[in-house]
């Protein structure tokens, strides 16, 4: 299993307000898409609510404590250790409980920054580049749907030699 987290965040490491992202970026979701066909996205109840349905063709699991939480085309488990026992490639998804429980344990990190200060009420814990390196950074292309710039950074955990 490669267990990588997928996020965007502003320059505050801001990831969302009243449960809802604080931007319109059609170029992120496009980015999204690309990277989780095909492969399974973890994210907490909050995070899948504020979606409203599961992600077509992707495998999306839900955390949750709530045992009686059960919506159609969603697996749910009840705990972060039930994390380690899926396969393949595994995106933590959100939101801010589940990156600060995981952002220790992850071995990569897709950020999509989001040039600006956006108002929020979730947000991305504090990491550093001592401890990663980036494997790549890529600038989003501006157009009339997507305003903001944006960079998309593809980030893997430096390991001591």
């Amino acid at each position: 299993m490669t267990l990588s987290i997928l996020v965007a965040h502003d320059q505050q490491r801001v990831i969302g307000s009243n449960n809802q992202l604080p931007w319109h970026l059609p170029n992120d979701l496009k980015h999204v898409k690309k990277l989780t066909t095909n492969n399974t996205l973890v994210m907490g109840r909050k995070t899948y609510e504020s979606i409203g349905k599961p992600l077509p063709n992707r495998r999306n699991v839900v955390l949750t404590r709530n045992k009686n939480f059960h919506p159609e085309g969603v697996e749910v488990i009840h705990s972060i250790d039930q994390i380690y026992d899926l396969s393949g490639q595994v995106f933590i998804f959100g939101g801010q409980t589940l990156f600060e429980e995981m952002i220790d344990k992850v071995d990569e990190m897709y950020i999509t920054v989001v040039d600006g200060k956006f108002k929020g009420d979730t947000y991305f814990p504090s990491y550093t580049f001592k401890e990663w390196e980036v494997l790549s950074s890529e600038e989003g292309v501006l157009d009339e749907k997507n305003t903001i710039p944006h960079v998309f950074l593809h980030l893997k955990r430096k390991t001591d030699k």
